[in-house]
């Protein structure tokens, strides 16, 4: 491909589509993502010292976040790694899910 070959495609692929906008999305999600990392690890801490179950929920939801984004990502880009890091959190979401739920019955 050429030069201008390449920049058709991008200018198709970005057609309607506000790159700042676009770029802006992106890093409040990121920081989205650190807060509720921070929030859910403080809860966690709080509910381990209180002997209370339900740190597992805390857990639970940021391992379902972080499960999510990277199987976006994964998806989007193709990556090894990515497909790792994906089926790891989704692992790991999927167990903290199960062990809260059990624990409300027991």
């Amino acid at each position: 491909m050429d030069k201008n070959e390449i920049l058709e495609k991008s200018r198709l692929e970005n057609k309607n589509q506000d790159l700042y906008e676009k770029e802006v999305m992106k890093k409040a999600s990121n920081i989205a993502t650190i807060v509720v990392a921070i929030l859910c690890a403080i809860f966690t801490v709080i509910e381990i010292l209180r002997d209370n179950k339900t740190f597992l929920a805390f857990e639970a939801i940021l391992f379902s976040l972080m499960a999510t984004q990277f199987i976006y990502k994964a998806v989007k880009f193709r990556r090894k790694h990515e497909i790792v890091i994906a089926a790891l959190y989704g692992v790991a979401a999927v167990m903290f899910i199960a062990t809260y739920l059990i624990s409300l019955f027991i």
